[in-house]
């Protein structure tokens, strides 16, 4: 019976043996740190490992970080050069590739396959740019071993060699075992006489477990980079942030010249009341002069003053749906609002109700309407610069290509290429669409009509706005915070000069001024007019007469307040007095100030919303831990 337990207690203590030796380690990693003078550090790696043919088959591999992120996300790169690389003491054959965010150093012949046994391999490096320099010290935090590796880690140990004449008692040092991110003490640190800071571990480290230092040291010793050198590092750290910034330079010095030379308005006299509107410009050209451009409240004051005149109604029906009637007459009508009531009617048709139904010939409505005022008053009146826009925006895109070609790696060329393109086309379109939902809101404010178009709006906006955050947070995580800035810029950049490169001609200018002076007296306090030499008689006449140029200055409300009390006391045959040409509750309500906003403000909302086709948009001390700091990386067999 002792035989067979004998035997048996044999068996198993080779089958232990057998096991263990078949695992394959690290059995010891140390690492010799010289830390010199101008900051730079001379590295001596030796790793002891156990070869089984598992995974170390021609040799080990060790990974070296190079690119960092700093805490608002630029870029940080710490040199590195490898001097030398041996096994058991004798050089040996090794290659080094460029990995995602450092370097990869493949040690051993790939046609030499190891026998089974234990290899010590030594890599010599120099490095740059890792240690910190802080208020009251300077600062080593470096990842020893690296949280990277494929095997377990018998042994650990780092030795840090500080310049000579730092004392003893000057030197603190604290340390960090575990997974990334852990704050294990599994170690055992001190500073020797002659100032060399040493750090053992005190048990083995699992897969993917570090050993991380800290040594700090008094402020004098080591040569700290100036602010010049700090900001040649990060122009060559983050070279697509340089040439977006240096980008953004330039095309706002080419649009501050262009806007100098062509963007200017001319001198603006001084406003003073005027009673009567420029002669010969309907409310629609007014608005279109003084806007330098075209929106659907030119539109809604067109259709309007066409009312007024007598050539069509319009007729109120719920939701903020409004139907157009031709009457029959044919008043006089301006240039541009002969061009409308053509493309509103001109098929024979007598009534149009502004509904998406009917998208595209309000649409046709609208361009034909815009052509005609572009026709008469663009060239003379204002002008759009727009041929001084496009070098801004090839200077754009310029910059845009430029910074992504600058970006080291292939995917992150493409990934950062496609989302700049299309987030700089998304935005504009987010832009326009959130102008139109403030809109639809201001709208409903000032009429308390249209709650569900401005609800349902902001629904159908929010997909496009989440698009445009989650592509900005993809080019923070992939870029960095200034390049996504940098792209943000050059979109608000081209958007605002579009506008501010607009400019009046005199002529343009002098019809401006008289439109603000016009503006004022509609829009001044009944109150206030005693300051205003004999002003016109009130009468409901004149309330009608001028309220298409009131809507066409955004003054409509003003200028119905003005009326309230004359037109609550006016009648008609003995009936209360009521527009021929509108037909709806607004006026029975017996509000003028709500009136005059759903004819205007009102009006213009449909009209945006109705010469939309469907569906033309679409939406789919301490403070340290194990595998921060510099160094790090990990590494593994081949």
């Amino acid at each position: 019976m002792k035989t067979y337990l004998s035997l048996f207690a044999f068996l198993s203590l080779a089958f232990i043996s057998l096991g263990t030796s078949a695992v394959e380690s690290i059995l010891e990693f140390s690492s010799d740190i010289v830390i010199q003078t101008d900051g730079s550090m001379l590295v001596e790696e030796t790793i002891k490992v156990r070869a089984e043919g598992n995974k170390i088959k021609r040799g080990i591999f060790r990974d070296f970080p190079t690119d960092y992120k700093d805490k608002t996300g630029n870029r940080y790169k710490v040199g590195f050069e490898l001097l030398g690389v041996d096994k058991d003491g004798s050089a040996e054959t090794h290659r080094m590739e460029t990995r995602g965010n450092g370097v990869r150093i493949y040690i051993g012949n790939k046609d030499l396959f190891l026998q089974t046994g234990t290899y010590t391999y030594t890599l010599r490096y120099l490095t740059t740019r890792q240690l910190g320099f802080f208020e009251q010290h300077d600062e080593l935090y470096w990842n020893v071993t690296g949280n990277g590796w494929d095997f377990p880690i018998e042994k650990a140990s780092a030795r840090v060699h500080l310049p000579k004449g730092i004392a003893e008692d000057k030197i603190h040092v604290e340390g960090y075992t575990g997974y990334q991110g852990a704050t294990g003490q599994a170690y055992d640190a001190w500073v020797e006489y002659d100032g060399t800071a040493i750090f053992e571990t005190t048990q083995p480290l699992n897969p993917s477990e570090g050993l991380t230092i800290v040594t700090t040291w008094p402020k004098g010793q080591i040569q700290q980079p100036g602010q010049g050198e700090k900001l040649a590092w990060f122009l060559a750290d983050n070279q697509e942030s340089a040439i977006g910034i240096g980008g953004i330079i330039l095309l706002l010095l080419y649009y501050g010249y262009s806007w100098n030379k062509v963007g200017r308005d001319p001198e603006m006299g001084v406003i003073i009341p005027e009673y009567t509107p420029p002669p010969e410009f309907s409310p629609a050209s007014l608005r279109f002069v003084q806007q330098m451009g075209y929106d659907n409240k030119t539109f809604s004051a067109a259709i309007v003053n066409m009312a007024v005149a007598g050539y069509l109604q319009i007729t109120e029906g719920s939701n903020n749906e409004f139907t157009l009637t031709k009457t029959g007459n044919m008043p006089h009508l301006a240039p541009g609002e002969s061009a409308l009531a053509s493309a509103l009617f001109g098929d024979g048709s007598t009534t149009i109700t502004l509904k998406q139904s009917n998208h595209s010939k309000l649409r046709s409505a609208l361009n034909a309407h815009k052509k005609a005022l572009k026709k008469n008053y663009e060239t003379t009146h204002f002008r759009t610069n727009q041929r001084y826009l496009v070098p801004g925006f090839l200077l754009s895109i310029g910059t845009l290509v430029l910074a992504v070609l600058s970006l080291d790696s292939p995917d992150q060329k493409a990934l950062i290429g496609f989302m700049a393109v299309w987030l700089s086309i998304w935005s504009i379109a987010v832009f326009a669409l959130l102008r139109g939902v403030l809109g639809n809101w201001r709208s409903y404010l000032q009429t308390r009509k249209g709650l569900v178009s401005a609800i349902t709006s902001t629904l159908f906006s929010i997909p496009f706005v989440l698009g445009a955050v989650v592509g900005l947070g993809i080019m923070l995580v992939e870029g960095s915070i200034p390049l996504t800035i940098c792209l943000a810029l050059l979109v608000v950049i081209n958007l605002l000069f579009y506008e501010w490169m607009k400019a009046p001609t005199r002529l343009g200018q002098k019809l401006r001024q008289k439109a603000e002076g016009f503006s004022l007296y509609l829009s001044v306090a009944e109150k206030d007019e005693l300051d205003f030499k004999h002003p016109p008689e009130k009468t409901p006449e004149l309330f009608e007469r001028y309220l298409p140029y009131a809507i066409a200055l955004g003054v409509e409300q003003q200028w119905a307040d003005k009326f309230s009390r004359i037109l609550a006391q006016a009648q008609t045959d003995n009936q209360p007095y009521h527009p021929a040409w509108y037909h709806g509750n607004s006026w029975q309500r017996g509000d003028f100030s709500h009136f005059a906003a759903t004819v205007g403000t009102a009006m213009s909302s449909a009209i945006a919303s109705s010469s939309t086709a469907p569906g033309s948009s679409s939406g789919s001390g301490g403070g340290g831990s194990s595998g921060g700091g510099g160094g790090g990386g990990g590494g593994g067999g081949w």
